[in-house]
């Protein structure tokens, strides 16, 4: 009898709040996650560019310091933190 009356109470409060016990991952993770994504984008953005339209011109901007150095960085902390952001616990 105590048994059911414990599953009754689980359920009731089921109900009412959102249950992230059954979620693999909080929500504080997803938002982690996000901004993560957010870096890797920004990092592929200051990778591209370019204005060479044809083959005879040779654009040099293709070396700037924001292409070949900071981009990738910012794109490999941007996987770091999805790293972070996944297996970061999540207080309960």
């Amino acid at each position: 009898m105590a048994k059911n009356s414990v599953t009754a109470k689980a359920g009731k409060n089921s109900k009412n709040a959102r249950d992230d016990s059954k979620m693999a991952l909080g929500w504080e993770n997803y938002k982690l996650m996000l901004i993560g994504l957010g870096l890797i984008i920004l990092g592929f953005i200051l990778m591209s560019g370019g204005t060479g339209t044809t083959a005879d011109y040779f654009d040099e901007s293709m070396f700037s310091f924001r292409r070949i150095t900071l981009a990738p960085i910012i794109v490999i902390a941007g996987f770091a933190f999805e790293i972070y952001a996944i297996l970061k616990k999540t207080k309960k």
